[in-house]
């Protein structure tokens, strides 16, 4: 049975999310990913608030992938602790979820 998430992962900008987007998906990691430009980011980093221009990374995959996903991310990545979460599908078009799991099986 599938066990649907959604990966929220946050890149420093569009062509980053483009290319780790298409890696996910290549490697049947996920099943689609969006990127969405122009986010504004307020964070602490190393002592201080920070605040910075990034996009957004989501995907769509099964949670028996998401470490694997989430180590994919984290090496293809600029950032040294890359924001990578996953949230749990509760519902939702059942056709939808089910490409997911047909996209994500091996």
């Amino acid at each position: 049975m599938a066990d649907p998430v959604v990966l929220y992962i946050t890149v420093p900008n569009r062509e980053e999310g483009l290319r780790i987007g298409r890696a996910l998906v290549e490697e049947k990691l996920a099943a689609c990913a969006n990127v969405i430009d122009g986010l504004t980011s307020i964070f602490r980093w190393e002592g201080a608030v920070q605040e910075e221009s990034e996009a957004l990374l989501i995907a769509k995959t099964d949670r028996t992938l998401v470490d694997a996903a989430s180590d994919l991310v984290k090496l293809e990545h600029s950032y040294d602790c890359p924001c990578v979460v996953a949230l749990p599908i509760i519902g939702g078009n059942q056709d939808f979820i089910g490409w997911i799991s047909a996209e994500t099986t091996s």
